[in-house]
């Protein structure tokens, strides 16, 4: 089939070009009707790439099948089956899974920077409505900047993302906490003492850690500075990813302040 298609087309090429002589009043409207026609693997060659890939799991299952089927007779039963007979078909199915888990890892991990793209989105909004300057504005202008945020919350909420991550409920309900604890220091409106919060939180983050294994890495309290401690306890029972997006959030949160408290 892949040989006929050409031949076909040449033919109808032969053809347009007879009519074209025959006919010469009708060549622009002719003309003009050749151009759209776009052939199927040119138009779908851009999403085909995605599969590139499993172009060698084709050629190997035909190559295969091939091998299978001139097999001796005692053989004749499996020659249906194709890969079954060919000691290099698992090799290609591990190769291209291993290509394919690649590709997976990597989507995971672009989801997970939109996430926290979105995360920072989020913040950048509630810092917004709690910046102080609000406060020196006439209600009208208020009420202008808060309808504003919220047309722009709404478009952000029609963004879904959602990388799951494994926790139990212990795990779900510290994350909440910690959530919570920063979203409370973000609506405090005054910059000095939430960038103090911050810091403390900051360094609950550095002065407990815990490695791949499971085991705890603890840092003295005078490295790592004052902390808050049951910001460090409720930390402690999230998730190891948890605390590392935790503290990243924290780092992004304390320039963020750091600037705003500059003329303080």
């Amino acid at each position: 089939m892949e040989v006929d298609a050409p031949t076909a087309q040449e033919t109808s090429d032969t053809h347009l070009q007879t009519q074209n002589h025959h006919h010469h009043h009708h060549h622009h409207s002719t003309h003009r009707q050749q151009l759209p026609q776009i052939s199927p693997s040119d138009y779908h060659s851009e999403a085909s790439m995605n599969f590139d890939y499993l172009q060698d799991l084709r050629a190997g299952a035909m190559a295969s099948s091939s091998t299978a089927g001139s097999g001796g007779g005692g053989n004749a039963g499996n020659s249906s089956y194709g890969l079954v007979d060919d000691s290099r078909a698992l090799d290609r199915f591990v190769t291209i899974l291993d290509n394919l888990d690649a590709r997976v890892e990597k989507l995971r991990k672009d989801a997970l920077n939109l996430q926290e793209k979105k995360d920072y989105l989020l913040m950048s909004m509630d810092l917004i409505k709690s910046n102080e300057m609000m406060q020196h504005m006439s209600e009208a202008e208020r009420e202008e900047i808060i309808l504003y945020i919220q047309r722009v919350s709404s478009r952000l909420g029609t963004v879904e993302l959602n990388v799951r991550t494994v926790r139990d409920n212990s795990q779900e309900d510290s994350l909440s906490q910690i959530n919570a604890l920063i979203d409370s220091m973000i609506k405090m409106g005054d910059p000095v003492i939430a960038r103090q919060r911050c810091q403390l939180y900051l360094n609950a983050c550095c002065s407990s850690s815990m490695d791949p294994s499971g085991h705890m890495d603890t840092v003295p309290e005078a490295d790592a500075g004052p902390i808050d401690k049951k910001f460090e306890s409720v930390l402690l029972g999230c998730t190891l990813d948890d605390q590392k997006n935790i503290k990243k959030r924290l780092q992004a949160l304390m320039g963020y302040l750091n600037k705003q408290t500059v003329s303080h």
